[in-house]
């Protein structure tokens, strides 16, 4: 698919998205801020149908006028279940679920953690995805994504103009985007040629813990990663500090992270059994062994 017809593709997916929203102001500001980045140009330049989309907003106001429409739409219609509200701490938006730990009723059909940049989540469970719903209904919360049905996927973590949300990802195949406000599509040629050998070649991130464990993904689909990318990766891993639990907890963000917040609570409650412990690789490898 050419970037004229991908631009067409994505313009029809995000008006019909649009057109499921009962609030003006929040359709105007998706139309003046939504930008589709990610995953999903991989698909469209294939000719298939993205699993999902990924959609960052241009400005802060943005994330946390579409969040709260969301957040509200849920607790609405889910009284039964955790109530969802937005934070704004730190200059971030998070959606705050009010439940201990990780909620997921649909356990057996759940979700691929590495691809919602997850922590603790709720999810309509599978007899109420079995009956007629309505099309973009909130289905899945976590601290930094919302996802809603007919896959799209809110991302409420980043924002920015699309060279500042590209900061954050790793793998430079990745970068294709679209505005849409402007109806433009971007195809960096060097994504493109990734794409077209399916390579994974990194770019830097904030997050290079992700991006190592990510890799595992894309190699079970069949692309490639030379040893290079490997040592970048690395490197800037060795500048962080994971022994800051801080850190840690933000490194894991967005990959299975229903198993490593295990790892994160226990090792919570050790420091609160004890005033005096320090995490070390011993005490890591132990907690790690015993959940994986």
């Amino acid at each position: 698919m050419n970037s004229k017809n991908i631009a067409k593709s994505l313009n029809a997916k995000l008006t019909d998205w649009c057109n499921s929203i009962d609030d003006k102001d929040v359709v105007k500001t998706i139309k003046e801020n939504a930008i589709v980045t990610g995953g999903a140009f991989v698909s469209l330049l294939n000719g298939e149908k993205p699993n999902d989309y990924d959609i960052y907003f241009k400005t802060k106001d943005a994330v946390k006028e579409i969040a709260e429409y969301y957040a509200n739409k849920w607790n609405e219609t889910h009284k039964d279940k955790a109530i969802v509200t937005i934070t704004d701490e730190d200059d971030k938006i998070q959606c705050f679920i009010k439940s201990s730990g990780a909620v997921m009723e649909d356990e057996e059909n759940g979700i691929d953690d590495e691809s919602k940049n997850t922590e603790p989540f709720i999810e309509e469970n599978e007899e109420e995805q079995k009956e007629e719903k309505p099309k973009y209904r909130p289905r899945y919360f976590s601290t930094n994504a919302i996802s809603l049905s007919n896959d799209i996927q809110i991302i409420i973590r980043f924002y920015g103009e699309v060279d500042e949300i590209h900061t954050n990802y790793d793998f430079i195949h990745c970068t294709c985007s679209y505005d849409f406000k402007e109806n433009k599509v971007n195809l960096p040629s060097r994504a493109l040629e990734a794409i077209i050998n399916k390579e994974l070649y990194y770019v830097g991130s904030k997050y290079p813990l992700c991006s190592i464990i990510r890799t595992r993904k894309f190699i079970k689909r069949g692309w490639n990663i030379n040893a290079g990318q490997y040592l970048k990766m690395v490197l800037q891993l060795n500048e962080l500090d994971l022994k800051d639990l801080n850190v840690f907890k933000d490194q894991l963000t967005g990959v299975d992270s229903a198993y490593f917040n295990q790892a994160i609570n226990m090792i919570i409650e050790k420091q609160e059994e004890d005033s005096s412990f320090k995490i070390d690789n011993t005490y890591l490898f132990e907690i790690i062994n015993r959940i994986f």
